[in-house]
């Protein structure tokens, strides 16, 4: 059986990748799929996020498939690039490239580096992975947008551990002073970061009022609600002309999906393999949508 048909078994034909949830669990479906042949990290990652993704990707973002750099795109940008493997799986799913691309993965002179990448692969701005670069990034894009007259808007979606670093404070200071009220940035906060818990890190609660603070308007909601994502976002495009960028903060689970792998820090580095990709692969199957 090849890669797109294994993945895609069980839907009876080809599945309806404009529907956000069928989108989240092909995204699961693939990332456990990539991570295990691969030998690749970072599920649990990839997992939290994958509602986000597949919202995004189903709707939200001005972007063609046909037309990957078309001058008037929005820009999204995945700055917690370890996750990257969502992206791919997003990008195959929506048509940017093959389905059956995605089994290269982290393979030796893959386009689909393990971190995500832009070279070469349609669909991606910009190649992230040293987390804290991301928006930064987006920032100077959203500026240089404003400064252009441009319409179209630049999205990022972080991890909450990325936001130890000062460069996100600095851009976020810097958002709010250049009244980029094109950028919508979506935080995973899934409460977990690289060996511990967040809290146990760096603390970043009171977390909305920190975001508020540096003059973003801050939206909360969960993660894993494609419905709640959707009117995130409508709330977020609806903030155009205030002068202030957004912040969603979407409430989210490590390890999304699979039991023995939510809240576990292991699945941050541990890669799924014999009896654990078989009981992964055995769980999301119940999940399909």
């Amino acid at each position: 059986m090849d890669y797109e048909a294994l993945t895609h078994a069980g839907f009876g034909g080809a599945p309806d990748v404009s529907d956000p949830k069928v989108l989240a669990w092909l995204i699961r479906r693939h990332g456990l799929e990539m991570s295990h042949l691969s030998r690749g990290s970072h599920i649990g990652s990839v997992f939290s996020v994958a509602e986000i993704i597949a919202v995004l990707y189903t709707g939200v973002l001005h972007v063609d498939p046909r037309d990957p750099k078309m001058p008037d795109r929005d820009r999204m940008i995945l700055s917690k690039g370890h996750a990257g493997s969502a992206v791919y799986a997003a990008l195959a799913e929506r048509g940017f490239f093959p389905v059956e691309q995605l089994k290269t993965h982290y393979a030796d002179g893959s386009i689909l580096s393990g971190h995500v990448s832009h070279k070469g692969v349609p669909g991606v701005e910009v190649s992230t992975g040293s987390l804290g670069h991301g928006l930064p990034v987006a920032t100077g894009m959203a500026l240089g947008a404003k400064m252009d007259g441009e319409t179209w808007r630049v999205y990022t979606v972080m991890g909450d551990g990325e936001c130890d670093e000062g460069s996100v404070w600095e851009a976020a200071l810097q958002a709010n002073q250049f009244g980029l009220d094109n950028l919508i940035v979506t935080i995973d906060y899934n409460h977990m970061q690289s060996l511990f818990t967040v809290a146990d890190t760096l603390a970043l609660e009171p977390f909305e009022d920190k975001w508020r603070a540096f003059g973003w308007n801050v939206i909360r909601t969960d993660g894993h609600d494609t419905e709640a994502l959707r009117a995130a976002y409508a709330r977020a495009c609806a903030n155009r002309g205030t002068g202030h960028p957004t912040v969603i903060i979407a409430d989210t689970v490590k390890g999304k999906g699979v039991s023995f792998m939510e809240n576990d820090i292991l699945w941050h580095y541990r890669t799924p393999q014999g009896e654990e990709y078989e009981a992964a692969l055995k769980e999301l199957e119940a999940l399909r949508p």
